[in-house]
C-alpha cells in the first residue's frame, strides 16, 4: 500500500511549545489524516529519558524492548487530554492518525500520549495550558526550558 503525504495538514512552530501539526483545510470526524509508516529500534538505540536522550521524545513504545519512530509527521503531534485526533496501528509498522471531531482549517491536530483518548494517566512531561490558545501544551522535562516533542506516553505506548 503506497503512503502519501497529507494535503490536510502542515507543520508549524509554535512559541513555548515547539513543533505542531495543523489542519490546512476542514477536516471531518473520522477522517483518515494520515497515514504514516514506522522505524522499529530498540530501545537501547534511542534510549529511555527525553531529558538526555533527544530521539526519545519522537517515538512510540511498540512492543518488548522496541520503540517506534513514525515517519511523515507521525511524530510532531503534540499531546492533549482533550485530543481533536486519536492514533492507532494499522497493518504491518504503519500508524493511522484519525480525528475524532470535526477540526477546523488552522486548528491544532493534538493526540492523548497514552493512546486512548480519554485516559488520563500522567505523561512524562508537566501539561500546562497555552496562554494564546487554551489548549493544553507540554512543558520541558530538560533544563533549559525547550518542548520536547510528542511521543506516546512515556515513551509512546502502543
Amino acid at each position: 500500500m503506497a503512503l502519501l503525504q497529507s494535503e490536510a495538514i502542515r507543520v508549524r512552530y509554535i512559541r513555548g511549545k515547539g513543533r505542531g501539526v495543523f489542519a490546512r483545510r476542514p477536516i471531518e470526524e473520522g477522517e483518515i489524516i494520515e497515514r504514516v509508516p514506522v522505524i522499529v529500534l530498540p530501545v537501547g538505540q534511542v534510549g529511555d529519558d527525553p531529558g538526555r536522550h533527544e530521539l526519545a521524545a519522537y517515538v512510540f513504545e511498540w512492543g518488548r524492548g522496541t520503540v517506534a519512530l513514525a515517519l511523515g509527521y507521525g511524530s510532531l503531534y503534540n499531546h492533549s487530554y482533550e485530543p481533536n485526533a486519536r492514533y492507532e496501528d494499522r497493518g504491518v509498522r504503519t500508524k493511522l492518525f484519525v480525528a475524532l471531531r470535526e477540526i477546523a482549517a488552522g486548528e491544532e491536530i493534538t493526540v492523548n500520549y497514552n493512546g486512548e483518548p480519554g485516559d488520563r494517566s500522567p505523561v512524562w512531561f508537566e501539561v500546562v495550558e497555552s496562554r494564546d490558545s487554551g489548549r493544553t501544551r507540554r512543558a520541558s522535562p530538560r533544563s533549559e526550558g525547550k518542548p520536547s516533542s510528542p511521543r506516546r506516553g512515556p515513551i509512546l505506548r502502543v
